[in-house]
């Protein structure tokens, strides 16, 4: 037996090198917020357009990894399913998938494409998992991740302002999807620097990305941030407190940069007088108590994939179409009822779980804080596909997780092989 092939890296800290595919789907997965934009105003195209393209790069990407993949591989996919929180990721795809059946969508040829772009996501990167060594795979899609993230922010700062000073596109791309592409990638950055202790530039990286959300003013995910970045700093033994009184100081200075915009924005949002207004907290309301008026009707198994995009009328004299709930309960409860409900507390409830059978380590920490992220982000926004935290993402920490957990004392700084046999991701592919 190859013995390349039944040994993989535990908790390994030396610069991984970057391989192609990983990275380029990374890279996708970060920068298509902007496919829609790109081909309205660039290509000149309808939005529709955008959105088949984007598609279509999704399911040719999957072509390439069933490719590359196939054949015998250093682990089955029963080894991986069988991860922790997984059942809850096969429940969530298959029931989202069923309820195509029942779903009111507007249209249900479009609703079938969306939701096998998010299987499609899942599975690219299970495949990948499978078929290689999970630090090159996950460091690669992770740097993928972190460019594609640093190409949407330099984008968002070359687009002209929108009527309200803030970033993005009018008509195409709201400002809280471009908030979130550069929050979530940070924590993918802070992976590469504080476990991995990768050099590169990611410190660069987490600071471009840092200001661009600060900038886009995405009040939800810049609170979500903070509440992460203080819960990181305060469970991460490994960074020094000269580290942390330097990372505090700069984003004081940085705040106070940016203090007439915020405190003008979060005026705003509080104002009751802009109750018309679909960002501000009194619109976010009247969204809310529609939408779960509505959520009632069928309160056990909901509306189905896709069933709020022109089908929920619009809001407010500014005629307001809402893609999702604008928060993460209420839209799985609309969608899928109290079985979407009992999903969602599956999927996080069995994260959370995993983490805190982790020992005390930068990966914890940093897992901590993301979850964090996407609990305090998820009361204002959501996805209107796939749950804040994707389903790939779950997969892809669960398996670092697990790695992890075999080998406690190399989650710091040491490199180690272990033989298969003592892992859960071991059985060699029969084909």
């Amino acid at each position: 037996m190859n013995t390349s092939a039944t040994t993989f890296e535990a908790g390994s800290t030396t610069a991984q090198p970057t391989l192609f595919l990983p990275a380029l789907i990374g890279f996708f997965f970060s920068f298509r917020v902007f496919s829609v934009v790109l081909t309205v105003r660039v290509l000149q195209q309808d939005p529709q357009v955008g959105v088949a393209i984007s598609l279509g790069v999704n399911f040719l990407l999957l072509l390439l990894v069933v490719f590359q993949t196939f054949g015998p591989a250093p682990r089955t996919l029963r080894s991986l399913l069988r991860l922790p929180g997984l059942f809850w990721v096969l429940f969530f795809l298959g029931f989202s998938g069923c309820s195509l059946i029942w779903s009111v969508a507007d249209s249900l040829p479009a609703a079938a494409a969306f939701w096998g772009g998010m299987a499609s996501d899942w599975a690219m990167v299970i495949l990948l998992l499978r078929s290689g060594s999970i630090s090159e795979v996950s460091s690669s899609l992770m740097k993928g991740i972190v460019y594609g993230a640093c190409c949407v922010a330099l984008v968002a700062w070359i687009l002209p302002a929108q009527s309200d000073l803030r970033l993005g596109d009018e008509d195409f791309l709201g400002p809280n999807a471009i908030g979130y592409a550069c929050g979530f990638a940070m924590f993918f950055a802070e992976y590469l620097i504080l476990v991995r202790r990768e050099k590169g530039p990611w410190k660069f990286s987490l600071v471009f990305l840092g200001i661009t959300l600060l900038r886009s003013l995405s009040k939800t995910t810049i609170i979500a941030f903070i509440a992460s970045g203080i819960t990181l700093l305060l469970l991460d033994k490994s960074i020094s407190r000269k580290t942390k009184v330097i990372v505090v100081l700069s984003l004081i200075v940085i705040f106070i940069l940016f203090s007439s915009l915020l405190v003008s924005y979060f005026s705003d949002y509080t104002d009751t007088d802009t109750g018309d207004q679909a960002e501000s907290l009194s619109g976010r309301l009247g969204i809310w108590a529609y939408i779960l008026n509505e959520a009632v009707d069928k309160p056990l198994i909901g509306h189905g994939f896709h069933s709020v995009w022109h089908v929920i009328p619009p809001f407010y004299s500014s005629h307001f179409e809402a893609r999702h709930a604008h928060n993460e309960l209420l839209q799985q409860f609309y969608a899928y009822g109290a079985v979407g409900v009992v999903m969602l507390i599956g999927l996080y409830g069995s994260f959370y779980r995993q983490i805190k059978k982790l020992p005390a380590s930068p990966l914890k920490a940093m897992l901590f804080g993301l979850l964090v992220f996407i609990l305090i982000r998820g009361l204002a926004d959501t996805e209107a596909f796939d749950l804040s935290l994707p389903l790939w993402a779950i997969t892809l920490f669960s398996t670092l997780m697990s790695e992890a957990m075999l080998s406690p004392s190399q989650l710091d700084s040491s490199d180690a092989t272990l033989p298969v046999s003592n892992l859960p991701l071991q059985t060699l592919s029969p084909s």
